[in-house]
């Protein structure tokens, strides 16, 4: 092929590139933002109670429906997969007292600002 006919061909070919890449790059995009799912709020086992890291070792991890869950052992994972519905509620209640928690102590603190304890 001559120089000629291939300056020609050349921009030709980057705009189809880019139309093939262009939907490739959302995909991806939508995929990194559920690469973070939503963080495990309690420092124990949401199936068993026991402490997360404990005698059980390295807690079992995984996401379910974009949410981080974290399972003091493999042997959880039956017994959440029962009933997640039921498991997915006892995180989202933790959630609201943690908020709730959290909202009470910085409120209460607020009014002592510039007062000696």
């Amino acid at each position: 092929m001559k120089l000629t006919k291939l300056k020609k061909v050349l921009p030709v070919w980057s705009v189809i590139a880019s139309a093939i890449a262009l939907p490739f790059s959302a995909l991806f995009a939508a995929e990194s933002k559920a690469d973070k799912p939503k963080p495990y709020p309690l420092q124990t086992c949401v199936v068993s109670g026991e402490k997360l890291g404990g005698d059980m070792g390295k807690p079992h991890v995984f996401t379910y429906q974009d949410r981080e869950i974290k399972l003091c052992c493999q042997g959880c994972l039956k017994t959440f997969n029962k009933e997640p519905a039921k498991y997915i509620k006892k995180l989202e209640e933790a959630e609201k007292a943690k908020a709730k928690s959290d909202n009470a102590t910085a409120k209460g603190h607020d009014g002592h600002r510039g007062r000696q304890h």
